[in-house]
C-alpha cells in the first residue's frame, strides 16, 4: 500500500509577513536548492524574505537568535544539509543544531527547520529536488503555517490563564490588611 501524505492549505494572511532564511551553504548546490524552493513557498503566501548566510548548521540558531532580537521578522526559514562523515562530529552538527531551533520555537518563534540530516549526497540530492518535494519549500511553510497561527491568537485581549479579579495583590503569607504589591 502506497502512503499519502498530507500538506495543509497554504495559510493566507490579512497583513504582509516577512521573513529571514538562514542558510549554511556549505554544500551550495543544494543550498541554492532549498533557498529557491522556501523563496517560491513565501512569494505564493504573498510574504516577503531576506537571506543571510553563515559558516554552518551549528550558526544557524545564534543567527535566528540575533535577528530576533536585532531585526523585526514574523519567522525564521534555517537551511543547509549535514552529510554522514567519518566522524561522529555529524551526530553532534544534527543534534545541536536542531535543538537550538527547538528551543528557539518553544520561546514563541515561528520556525521551519529545513536542515538536512541525511546518509549521502543522494539523499541531499532528493530532498532538495523540486520534483520530489523540496524540503526548503516544506520548512517555509512550516514557518508561515507558525505565523498564520501568532496572528490568529496574537489578537487577543486577554490574557492565557490565571487573570486577577482586580488590580490589587496580595503578597503571599500577608494578611488581608497589610500592604498590598
Amino acid at each position: 500500500m502506497a502512503e499519502t501524505e498530507y500538506t495543509l492549505p497554504r495559510p493566507e494572511f490579512d497583513r504582509p509577513v516577512k521573513l529571514l532564511l538562514v542558510v549554511a551553504p556549505f554544500y551550495r548546490d543544494i543550498a541554492d536548492q532549498l533557498i529557491s524552493g522556501a523563496r517560491a513557498e513565501i512569494e505564493a503566501a504573498g510574504g516577503a524574505h531576506d537571506l543571510v548566510e553563515v559558516p554552518g548548521a551549528l550558526e544557524i540558531p545564534s543567527a535566528v537568535t540575533l535577528a530576533e532580537r536585532l531585526s523585526n521578522y514574523d519567522g525564521y526559514v534555517a537551511l543547509g544539509c549535514v552529510i554522514r562523515g567519518e566522524t561522529t562530529h555529524y551526530e553532534t552538527v544534527c543534534n545541536d543544531s536542531s535543538r537550538g531551533l527547538m528551543l528557539l520555537g518553544l520561546q514563541g518563534l515561528c520556525i521551519g527547520n529545513g536542515i538536512l540530516t541525511v546518509e549521502n549526497r543522494d539523499q541531499a540530492e532528493a530532498r532538495a529536488d523540486p520534483a520530489r518535494g523540496n524540503k526548503g519549500a516544506g520548512a517555509a511553510a512550516a514557518a508561515l503555517h507558525l505565523i498564520a497561527l501568532t496572528h490568529k491568537w496574537g489578537g487577543r485581549s486577554q490574557g492565557v490563564g490565571f487573570v486577577p479579579a482586580t488590580e490589587e495583590f496580595r503578597l503571599a503569607g500577608q494578611d488581608k490588611d497589610t500592604p498590598k504589591a
